[in-house]
């Protein structure tokens, strides 16, 4: 194998086909081709499977992690030796969307200075990102995984509190008095996910007995998700940091405030000595340190 066998399939994975790619690398779709496939021949193994998008096989993300790892290496010693002046580097990462959309923006306004680092924001739910550390498809990721990735370093950055809510005119369609108290009725009552893999409704559910799951909106989308509370929709956990003001105006109401959900929140990087990821690290830390107080 060689480096520009390794760019190609790098191009290949991030921009999905072949031809994006070509248009990526300045060169021929079939010189892409043609790298790709000298690629396979050296390593005795298929490295990606022709679909769109075009995706990495496991023997070709053991491929991308260590591409990936090169051209960030590359761009630092050009810069360090002074041929090539600040080369800019490519840092994918994976941040769920609930982070995106809250904490995790101060990240977005230290990187706008960074005129040497191109970022790319992979969104996935919390408990998924750490695969896509695995497969080397991002070099960072916000995790609820204490678990280290293999060449990885992990640092706990603290929790989100969740609390569960509703517009008020929902909750009283699916609540009633008992005893002086509120009981919801959580077997009725219409939830909102995020998507297939957000789970974290569910599993409140199944702790409050509730095994056969009422009807569930999915909104894929962190804010699209808290207007839908607000608009009655259904229930839903949201952080405490994303509806501030909005249960002392009236537009959402809390279920029950001993209910609350604590998801604890990690950063994963790839270890490398590398002054931009440790640079990246130091503004995911201060931003997490200013908005997430628990853990």
């Amino acid at each position: 194998m060689n480096f520009e066998q390794l760019r190609a399939l790098l191009a290949v994975v991030d921009e999905g086909t072949f031809e994006a790619a070509a248009d990526e690398l300045g060169v021929s779709p079939s010189a892409v081709s043609q790298r790709i496939k000298a690629l396979e021949t050296s390593v005795g193994n298929v490295v990606v499977r022709r679909a769109v998008p075009c995706v990495p096989t496991q023997a070709g993300s053991v491929l991308l992690r260590m591409a990936r790892q090169v051209a960030l290496l590359e761009a630092e010693t050009m810069e360090a030796l002074g041929t090539g002046g600040p080369g800019q580097a490519i840092l994918p990462l994976a941040v769920n969307a609930d982070s995106l959309a809250t904490w995790f923006l101060p990240v977005l306004d230290d990187a706008a200075a960074w005129g040497d680092t191109v970022v790319r924001l992979r969104v996935e739910d919390e408990a998924h990102t750490s695969d896509l550390l695995r497969s080397g498809d991002v070099v960072g990721a916000v995790t609820a995984a204490p678990q280290r990735v293999a060449g990885c370093s992990t640092e706990k950055l603290g929790a989100i509190r969740y609390q569960p809510v509703a517009a008020p005119r929902l909750c009283e369609l699916h609540s009633s008095a008992v005893a002086g108290k509120r009981v919801v009725d959580w077997a009725r009552m219409p939830v909102l996910r995020y998507g297939p893999k957000d789970d974290l409704q569910n599993r409140f559910l199944r702790e409050h007995g509730i095994e056969v799951l009422p009807p569930s909106h999915h909104i894929p989308s962190s804010e699209a998700y808290l207007a839908a509370a607000r608009a009655g929709l259904g229930w839903g956990l949201v952080p405490e940091v994303q509806m501030e003001g909005m249960v002392a105006d009236g537009s959402l109401e809390i279920l029950g405030p001993r209910d609350h959900r604590d998801v604890p929140l990690y950063w994963q990087v790839w270890k490398l000595g590398s002054p931009r990821i440790e640079r990246l690290t130091a503004s995911v830390r201060g931003a997490a340190e200013a908005i997430i107080a628990l853990g």
